[in-house]
């Protein structure tokens, strides 16, 4: 689209919304006026999404990048110890595609769960004993066995479920939360990232900003990505020799000199820079607040594990997560990498569990806590599953899986979901979905209406055509829903 094009397109929407009664301006897009897009609170999901009551002002999703094994947390499979060494039936394969990792193996012999699972809860869910901090909260939690996507390789399925295409390009979920909902902490953005550190496998999938990144959208809506050594986020802090006031005065005339540029260009990126610079001044008074856990009481720093006060962990990054929410950071995510256990099962499973279990119970404990958990909606999961057949070398202590699609789970907590629950089930060999299958798309749609938005309404128009999240499927999942 021309920057001609784009300043009409802003100019009609400015003036549409200054007079309208109704529609995103209110809110989501009074981010046409640069102080307002910077953070200004909004409060209410605008009447142009809105079709239910909001039941989360805020989420966090606790991404397992690299693909839980799901037979080896939450899709317990006790048949499987029969079929031990047996290859597997080609009924059950149906000549599903396979990655080139094991299309060339020989034979797909079935690897059962090395672990053991027990229920746990009012509810009886089965866990597995790598998890035994999420089992004490799964009367808290709704664990979704059903979930399956197209994608078999990490980054397409990574950019898939983050923003609902396999190829780079589109907006991320916290993207389009920012852009349709706007913030309510003008001091902070209202999409927060965090990479942690791992134990399992160190030769991880890489990530690419472009997961929490705008797309088409305007880049002020974004994801600002914490780093996990030195300062948390590079060149807020003022260079030597420069004052607040100086900088101040700079950013003044800076923006003077921005805004003749917008007013005669019409770029809306140059409108996003003069947000992003305001913004970025605020934030070097909120970030050191933020990231100071000094004041946090010692039972609070014991739910989440002995690494909580180690910077860049999993542990410190849920601590920081709630400490973004309750200031009312809109979404957050968390990438956890090192879950691409294609080999060493018994040593990498284990490591990676450990790092996630406690902190991910403390957070949930926490926000339960202080009220928090009844409108905010925590989300963990990965990309896809990964089969029950092994690849590499097999035995009875150890073996490797490759990706699968078809199948996986994750959990949802919080912000009107029903706790408790299980939802979807699995074959025999936890490879194909017998009962309510949730595409990926179900789930960003069921994520948008608890967040009081209609996922088909929440669109903006690019290279001739209306995008969305969901793209053009999706369906709410109400019987997850309380």
């Amino acid at each position: 689209m021309s920057l001609s094009r784009q300043h009409m397109l802003a100019e009609t929407r400015r003036h549409f919304f200054a007079k309208g009664a109704m529609g995103l301006g209110t809110a989501a897009l009074a981010g046409l006026d640069a102080e307002n897009a910077s953070g200004m609170a909004t409060g209410e999901v605008p009447e142009f999404l809105r079709q239910y009551a909001p039941k989360a002002r805020r989420a966090v999703w606790l991404f397992m990048a690299g693909a839980p094994c799901q037979q080896d947390t939450f899709d317990y499979k006790p048949k499987m110890d029969d079929w031990y060494d047996k290859d597997l039936p080609e009924s059950v394969r149906n000549g599903q595609r396979l990655t080139t990792m094991t299309s060339k193996q020989k034979r797909f012999p079935i690897a059962p769960s090395k672990f053991k699972f027990a229920r746990h809860g009012e509810s009886g869910t089965w866990v597995s004993e790598l998890l035994p901090y999420t089992a004490k909260m799964m009367d808290d939690l709704c664990v979704i066995r059903s979930m399956h996507t197209e994608a078999i390789n990490h980054d397409p399925a990574i950019t898939y479920i983050c923003t609902g295409h396999q190829l780079p390009g589109r907006p991320s979920l916290g993207s389009w939360l920012s852009y349709g909902l706007g913030a309510e902490n003008r001091e902070l953005p209202s999409f927060m990232v965090m990479t942690p550190s791992w134990s399992g496998r160190q030769t991880a999938q890489a990530l690419y900003n472009r997961l929490w990144g705008a797309g088409f959208l305007p880049s002020r809506y974004s994801g600002v990505g914490l780093r996990r050594e030195g300062d948390p986020v590079l060149y807020l802090s003022n260079p030597d020799g420069v004052s607040d006031t100086a900088r101040r005065r700079m950013l003044d005339r800076l923006a003077k000199m921005n805004q003749q540029t917008l007013d005669s260009v019409g770029d809306p990126e140059t409108q996003a820079r003069i947000v992003q610079y305001e913004m970025a001044f605020r934030m070097q008074t909120s970030m050191p607040e933020l990231m100071s856990i000094q004041g946090e009481p010692k039972s609070v720093l014991e739910m989440y594990g002995p690494e909580v006060t180690q910077p860049g962990t999993f542990a410190a990054s849920c601590l920081l997560a709630r400490r973004m929410l309750e200031r009312d950071v809109r979404f957050v995510q968390l990438f956890h990498r090192g879950w691409d256990q294609h080999g060493n099962v018994a040593k990498s499973l284990p490591a990676q569990c450990k790092d996630i279990d406690q902190p991910s119970w403390g957070l949930v404990h926490d926000l339960k806590s202080r009220g928090l958990l009844d409108d905010t909606l925590v989300i963990w999961g990965g990309e896809f599953g990964r089969t029950v057949y092994c690849q590499g070398k097999l035995s009875r202590d150890n073996y490797g899986r490759d990706h699968h699609p078809r199948c996986f789970s994750i959990w949802m907590a919080g912000a009107g979901i029903k706790p408790g629950t299980v939802y979807g089930a699995t074959d025999d060999f936890s490879y194909n979905i017998t009962e309510n299958p949730v595409h990926i798309h179900d789930l960003n749609a069921t994520i948008l209406q608890q967040l009081g938005i209609n996922h088909e309404r929440l669109t903006y128009r690019f290279q001739g055509r209306d995008f969305r999240l969901t793209d053009v499927h999706g369906e709410v999942v109400t019987d997850i829903l309380a």
